[in-house]
């Protein structure tokens, strides 16, 4: 069973991954790693232009962790009148939003995917009924 404390140590680590960092478990490695990202990001801001990419999130879990994962890197998400509540517009340089943003999203949701998966089942378990077997398959 993952604890909350494990989860966030585990959000810390991917984003140190992302920055390059070699100091993953350090107090200090979340803001450190933070900065990196940043620097990248300003570096490739100084070699191509920002160009508007629209991004569509599955749920309302993975929006709200993407803007957050969009704000921390200093990135204005919006949505354009009438786009779905799911469709994030952000102006932001194609090889960040591929090389870092997008790919740090998807392991960052994974991980909290797996995490609200795990307490859901053992709330459910301990709570409701221990039985959480599929149900059974019968012929017509």
């Amino acid at each position: 069973m993952t604890t909350e404390a494990e989860l966030k140590d585990k959000l810390r680590k991917i984003e140190a991954l992302f920055a390059g960092a070699a100091t993953a478990g350090e107090r200090d490695a979340a803001q450190a790693a933070r900065d990196r990202i940043l620097a990248k990001l300003r570096d490739s801001e100084t070699r191509e232009q920002p160009v508007e990419m629209k991004f569509t999130l599955g749920d309302g879990w993975n929006l709200k962790l993407f803007l957050a994962l969009c704000r921390r890197y200093g990135l204005k998400p919006y949505r354009k009148h009438g786009q779905r509540r799911t469709t994030v517009m952000l102006k932001v340089v194609p090889s960040f939003a591929n090389e870092i943003l997008w790919p740090e999203f998807t392991e960052l949701a994974e991980a909290l995917m797996a995490y609200l998966n795990e307490a859901t089942e053992r709330i459910i378990r301990e709570e409701v009924f221990k039985d959480m077997d599929e149900p059974e398959e019968r012929q017509g």
